[in-house]
């Protein structure tokens, strides 16, 4: 059963590229997911807008680009996008802003907060995001996300490996944004063994990262 909201109940404003809009009163985020998910079922649009007006907060799945925005008001206001392919993680991640709002999907994907970097290569676009990142903390956390997607640690707990059995014609974004923060962090990478599919990356594993696995495990 989803946590209720508190205070609650809580008002979010459903939007459509086609002009149709709902605003509805939900007790949780379970409920909100399931009235977003009949909302758009009914109708076909490339743009949907969940809107927490209280909070300031907005999400904008946008299915027919393959770009997912955040937005939330302040002093500065931010703004940050995402590429998405897939069509199964839009729902997914209005899920997370349900749950915890704009701070709910720190972790779905590689943000950017220009959108024009979203049109840029693969690679380009990973070291777009490795340059937001100026805090120790933020890379850890930015590393561990992509870690968690693929990665583990070699059974004899000497090395961190990420894209696990993945072609380097996978993930160049990350891979990009990756071997920024590994030299950002002052982490050593060492040469993957015989039999490593290329895409994979080592690390030799250190105190922090070991403290951060633990984190996140």
């Amino acid at each position: 059963m989803a946590r209720p909201y508190s205070p609650g109940p809580k008002q979010f404003v459903f939007a459509a590229g086609d002009g149709a809009s709902q605003q509805v009163s939900v007790g949780d985020a379970q409920e909100a997911y399931e009235a977003f998910a009949a909302f758009i079922r009914e109708r076909e649009s490339d743009t949907y807008t969940i809107t927490d007006e209280p909070a300031g907060q907005s999400l904008i799945l946008m299915p027919g680009q393959g770009v997912i925005s955040r937005i939330e008001d302040g002093h500065p206001p931010r703004s940050e996008h995402l590429r998405e392919d897939r069509g199964n993680r839009y729902l997914s991640g209005a899920m997370l802003f349900f749950e915890n709002g704009y701070a709910g999907l720190d972790y779905f994907g590689q943000w950017l907060s220009d959108l024009s970097d979203l049109d840029a290569s693969p690679e380009a676009r990973g070291a777009a995001r490795a340059a937001m990142i100026t805090t120790e903390a933020a890379a850890m956390d930015e590393l561990f996300r992509i870690w968690a997607d693929s990665g583990y640690v070699d059974p004899t707990d000497q090395f961190y490996i990420f894209f696990d059995s993945h072609g380097l014609d996978e993930d160049r974004a990350e891979r990009a944004e990756l071997l920024q923060l590994i030299e950002f962090l002052g982490l050593e990478r060492v040469d993957a063994p015989a039999g490593a599919t290329g895409g994979e990356v080592w690390v030799r594993a250190e105190p922090r990262l070991d403290a951060e696995c633990a984190r996140w495990a």
